[in-house]
């Protein structure tokens, strides 16, 4: 095991300043069309040819880097988000962190543990298909018996080691989970997202913490600072009673903001998997 990286920063400058030098590293000067010329050294973009592009100092863009005490408008990270080429969710990224900065200093408060409505755990019962609740860190509050029955074992962990991203860092996620990798990439860019809305919540620094000490390949996926919106994606495990499936999940925020999220997966209608679901739900534990 190698040393970990710094799982999170404790200050939200710092975060803002290096998911901006972790994107213009990666970004080459061809692609938003300067001359890379012949005694280029640095990776990516120089901090100049940023400021230039985005329209701001120099000075002023190094500063941001350097986790700085600086507070960019709305109009300076959205020319920084264009500079850099930045997607949708990145942008949405960067405002969120940028909000975070802005704030000089962040009072204790308490958080009150997630729970799941009484409502939310009717409806569970009540749904056809494999259904989850995940908590805001992609901790697994709760499951209908299809679900149970998708997750197998995973389900009598203790709670707080029932997390989606620990279930697929295991070493024996690879036979379950044939595109394991890029789960889990996935996973780590939709917690990035969530940590950065409230990056001193306990949940979020333990999680993180834990994970950064345990797994270098957490590590070195979290230090990328990649992001994805958790609201939609794929599934392909291989269930050891009924064989391979994929599945399409979605997300649907339960009322409560910020808060869980029902997690439902489907199957294409007459295709392979949903016979295959079809023979989940006749097992035993799901019904």
């Amino acid at each position: 095991m190698t040393d970990a990286p710094l799982a999170m920063s404790d200050d939200p400058r710092r975060e803002l300043a290096e998911f901006l030098r972790t994107r213009r590293t990666r970004l080459r000067p061809q692609d938003v069309g300067l001359e890379p010329g012949p005694r280029r050294r640095v990776a990516g973009l120089r901090r100049e040819e940023l400021a230039l592009l985005a329209g701001v100092s120099s000075d002023y863009y190094q500063r941001m880097e350097q986790g700085r005490d600086v507070r960019p408008s709305e109009q300076v990270l959205d020319a920084l988000a264009r500079a850099l080429n930045f997607s949708a969710e990145e942008t949405r990224h960067l405002h969120s962190l940028a909000a975070a900065a802005r704030i000089p200093a962040r009072l204790p408060r308490s958080y009150e543990p997630e729970e799941v409505p009484d409502t939310t755990l009717r409806l569970l019962r009540g749904m056809a298909s494999p259904a989850l609740v995940v908590g805001r860190f992609l901790d697994v509050l709760a499951w209908n018996p299809l679900g149970g029955a998708l997750l197998g074992e995973f389900t009598r962990q203790p709670q707080r080691e029932r997390n989606l991203l620990a279930l697929f860092l295991q070493p024996e996620a690879d036979r379950a989970c044939p595109n394991r990798a890029a789960t889990v990439a996935e996973l780590i860019g939709m917690l990035r997202t969530q940590v950065a809305a409230d990056p001193s919540h306990p949940r979020a620094v333990e999680l993180v913490g834990e994970l950064a000490v345990h797994s270098d390949e957490f590590a070195a996926l979290w230090a990328l600072h990649d992001v994805e919106e958790p609201t939609r994606g794929q599934m392909r495990l291989n269930h050891p009673q009924v064989g391979e499936l994929n599945l399409d999940w979605d997300a649907y925020p339960i009322p409560g903001n910020p808060g869980p999220a029902l997690m439902v997966c489907t199957a294409a209608e007459d295709s392979p998997d949903a016979e295959r679901l079809q023979l989940l739900a006749g097992l035993p534990g799901a019904r």
